[in-house]
């Protein structure tokens, strides 16, 4: 019995780490697809969108000092409902009817890795 015990939690244990890594790798296609364009891959703000015209500067999510200023409230809030949400440019857009929160959150979690970081 106790082997089955051992077998069967090992087994879920692999499960759910492959499960952790797909999802892992879905949030990064999300980022990759909705954000990296202007907040670049790394998230440092220079995305291929961003030229010497581009209005404003995109959130460099790796800066730990600024990123730490931001609640996850307002990320949220920001990511699904762009920036005028929280006075902050227009040309970051509201992703809410295209996210899920699902997806909402695991992008702020990205982010939050990213600045290595948490929020005030």
């Amino acid at each position: 019995m106790s082997r089955f015990v051992i077998i069967t939690t090992m087994t879920l244990g692999l499960v759910l780490g492959v499960a952790g890594a797909a999802q892992a790798e879905d949030t990064k296609q999300v980022f990759d697809f909705y954000c990296a364009q202007c907040h670049g891959v790394k998230g440092d703000g220079k995305g291929i969108n961003v030229g010497k015209d581009f209005a404003t500067d995109p959130r460099n999510f790796t800066n730990a000092a600024d990123m730490e200023k931001r609640s996850d409230d307002d990320i949220r809030g920001v990511i699904k409902d762009g920036g005028p949400s929280i006075s902050k440019s227009p040309l970051m857009p509201p992703w809410g009817s295209t996210l899920s929160a699902a997806q909402v959150n695991d992008l702020l979690a990205y982010i939050r890795k990213m600045c290595n970081c948490k929020a005030k």
